[in-house]
């Protein structure tokens, strides 16, 4: 990690990079003390993510679901941003004016927003936004609901504004952050195991930018990286951020 490391900041200080892309992951947000999607555990563990976050399932059993929902938004109600989402936030602000910085998440937990980030696309939605089904209205709704499942003052149910399992991305969500992309000389991969699609697939589309990946195992997007940095986001954004910011024109 230390040569890598080494070799991904000497690289910004000889390049300069100031159209910058990031795409974080599940990996960013354990480092926060959230579990991955799979890893809820405790009264979930007998159902699985990809039975409860489906609309079949929420049509079967709309309190089961959000139940499920509710134990993922007390864990990240209790969950602060870490050093990794801060150091982006800054990035963002330092470059204002300088360059452009553009943050993708395949996160939902809110935390880079909580962090003070705004250029951001949020791909897979926010447990803290609700769908209302019959106005298509959202809204923010950070405290716990009174009555399961939720409804909207309009009557009808309200559902998790986040992409379940065989629904497809918002529109123009995927076009925005492939632009992002491929306008970007720097392209950080943090915490992401890159076989989410379709947002593994946007390190292919640097058209002219580097990518550097920073996760602490390999993934299949290591290879496509300039330099890949075995070692958490927490730890390592803070010094790339630094680089970036002091080679700032």
């Amino acid at each position: 990690m230390p040569d890598a490391l080494s070799d991904a900041i000497h690289w910004i200080e000889s390049h300069h990079p100031s159209h910058i892309a990031v795409l974080t992951g599940a990996g960013v947000s354990a480092e926060s003390g959230i579990p991955t999607f799979r890893d809820a555990g405790g009264l979930w563990e007998t159902y699985r993510a990809e039975e409860l976050a489906t609309p079949q399932a929420f049509a079967r059993d709309p309190a089961l679901v959000w139940r499920w929902y509710e134990s993922r938004r007390a864990l990240v109600r209790q969950a602060q941003p870490n050093a990794a989402h801060e150091a982006l936030a800054r990035l963002e602000r330092s470059i204002a004016g300088r360059g452009e910085l553009t943050l993708i998440t395949q996160n939902v937990d809110g935390l880079h927003a909580r962090a003070g980030s705004s250029s951001l696309i949020e791909l897979h939605g926010n447990l803290f936004r609700v769908r209302c089904f019959e106005e298509e209205t959202v809204s923010e709704r950070m405290d716990p609901f009174d009555q399961m499942p939720p409804r909207c003052d309009c009557g009808s149910l309200l559902r998790p504004d986040v992409v379940w399992f065989g629904e497809l991305l918002p529109p123009g969500f995927i076009e925005r952050a492939a632009d992002a992309v491929a306008r970007a000389d720097l392209l950080m991969v943090l915490g992401t195991s890159g076989v989410v699609h379709p947002a593994a697939g946007l390190v292919s589309m640097l058209r002219h930018g580097e990518a550097i990946e920073v996760n602490p195992a390999r993934t299949p997007l290591s290879r496509l990286a300039r330099f890949s940095i075995q070692a958490p986001a927490a730890e390592v954004v803070p010094r790339l951020v630094a680089a970036i910011e002091k080679s700032l024109p």
